[in-house]
């Protein structure tokens, strides 16, 4: 069986920058010793934004510019680029919560196999929640768990009550 583990949104503008929390900057240290044990394919995907994000429903809805490409922001939290340099992984741009795109990625990186997917990263109640439950919908039979000592929400109840939601959809919470 293939094993996945799918890094989300682990950039500085979530950890330390423009939306980053305490919760976040604790975690980093876990993501880096689930990416540096892990062994299996990895994802990781990258919160997206263009300097047109305040135009945007999400900017209008969070008018906090975030993940603008190009910037210091946008790129993974600087711990965790090492803990991957050097290790194949695949990158996965998305311009919402979720990424539409990641399950057939996924799929293709299966090659037809059976496999597992873990998920670690920011934002829980976001981010983290949006993608396992298109991850679930689109592999129903497979394994799918969230590593949540390695996850932080935009608060610890959200970050909770995200975890309950994927338990409830049959998400391994561990």
């Amino acid at each position: 069986m293939k094993k996945f583990l799918v890094v989300v949104d682990m950039q500085k503008d979530f950890v330390d920058g423009a939306l980053g929390t305490a919760e976040a900057v604790a975690i980093v240290s876990n993501v880096i010793e689930k990416i540096e044990s892990f062994d299996g394919d990895i994802f990781v995907t990258y919160d997206t934004h263009y300097e047109n994000y305040m135009d945007t429903a999400e900017g209008k809805n969070l008018p906090v510019p975030h993940c603008i490409k190009g910037t210091d922001g946008w790129e993974l939290d600087k711990n965790v680029a090492a803990a991957l340099d050097g290790r194949e992984y695949t990158a996965v741009e998305k311009n919402t919560f979720g990424s539409v795109c990641l399950p057939e990625k996924i799929k293709t990186a299966a090659g037809g196999d059976d496999f597992s997917i873990e998920l670690v990263g920011l934002c829980t109640d976001i981010c983290v929640v949006s993608n396992a439950l298109l991850l679930k919908a689109s592999f129903p039979e497979m394994p799918i768990s969230v590593d949540s000592s390695c996850c932080a929400g935009v608060t610890t109840q959200a970050h909770e009550a995200a975890l309950v939601t994927m338990k409830s959809c049959q998400i391994d919470v561990v």
